[in-house]
């Protein structure tokens, strides 16, 4: 089964059972609504990727962990783009949560799929238990504090921003539990795998905040500007186009070095150049050619 297919059929066995018969109604579509249609999967397509190229010998507790890493994204998301955040109206091309169904209905959506994640992990117990362990403990680290995309939230409420570690809490967290999450599924050792991880997470971030400087809400999706107008801090802000530019494809090469050794690491080089050139901006990679 291809990758895409394993994230979705995990993905809408774990939405099934959230939207039980007995369910409150508006708050099982709000689910639906905030994990359908799905965006890029790039986290999970990671993370299959890594279980792959190192043998993919519990598939189903691989796609388990794709699953929980995609639904604690989508939670994330969800309650990124309430008011007391970004304020965002619009997400993946139609109405944030909160502007669907309401934002109480959008904090407990959030919190719904936080749980859902971790329920994913627990039923996947008897297949493994020790690796399950590993993977909720990485789930876990890369989403609390301190270094978890909670941090990276909270670091917008700070007066100095560290912006290495901004950037590493708010974005690279989830592509480290990627990376980890991966490797522990196919019974490797997640520390390996940290680099890879912590550089795509990086290459990401870059990436994306030279999409909010360059690119337009029909483009993105979602509103572009959001950085200047939240004043947060951003690598065009630090860098400018040209440098955020070449720090981007220099942090892309670091992570194609990165790849540990694995039977599948000439497939892993390949799937990372591919999603490189994914989160490209177009209008970056002409400034820099």
């Amino acid at each position: 089964m291809q990758i895409s297919n394993r994230i979705e059929t995990a993905m809408l066995e774990a939405l099934h059972r959230a939207q039980g018969d007995l369910a409150p109604r508006r708050l099982a579509e709000s689910l639906g609504y905030a994990i359908l249609p799905g965006g890029a999967r790039i986290r999970p397509t990671i993370l299959l990727s890594v279980a792959l190229a190192c043998g993919d010998d519990r598939p189903a507790l691989a796609d388990a962990a794709a699953a929980a890493l995609e639904l604690m994204h989508c939670a994330s998301l969800v309650h990124d783009d309430l008011p007391c955040f970004d304020d965002a109206d619009v997400r993946r091309g139609k109405p944030a949560v909160h502007k669907a169904f309401s934002e109480p209905l959008a904090v407990l959506a959030g919190d719904s799929l936080i749980v859902l994640a971790f329920e994913v992990l627990a039923r996947a117990a008897p297949d493994d238990p020790a690796r399950t362990a590993q993977l909720l403990m990485s789930l876990a680290r890369r989403t609390g504090m301190p270094h978890g995309i909670c941090a990276g939230q909270g670091w917008e409420s700070e007066s100095n921003i560290d912006l290495v570690a901004y950037h590493r809490s708010k974005t690279a967290s989830l592509f480290i539990a990627a990376t980890e999450m991966g490797a522990i599924s196919a019974g490797h050792e997640p520390e390996a795998w940290y680099d890879l991880g912590a550089l795509i997470g990086e290459a990401f971030q870059v990436a994306d905040d030279l999409r909010d400087a360059l690119m337009d809400e029909t483009t993105l999706g979602k509103p572009g500007g959001q950085d200047d107008l939240h004043g947060r801090p951003n690598a065009v802000a630090e860098w400018g186009v040209a440098g955020a530019t070449e720090r981007l494809n220099d942090i892309l090469a670091g992570a194609i070095a990165s790849i540990p050794s694995c039977p599948g690491e000439a497939d892993l080089a390949r799937m990372v150049r591919w999603q490189a050139e994914r989160i490209m901006p177009m209008a970056a990679a002409r400034y820099g050619s």
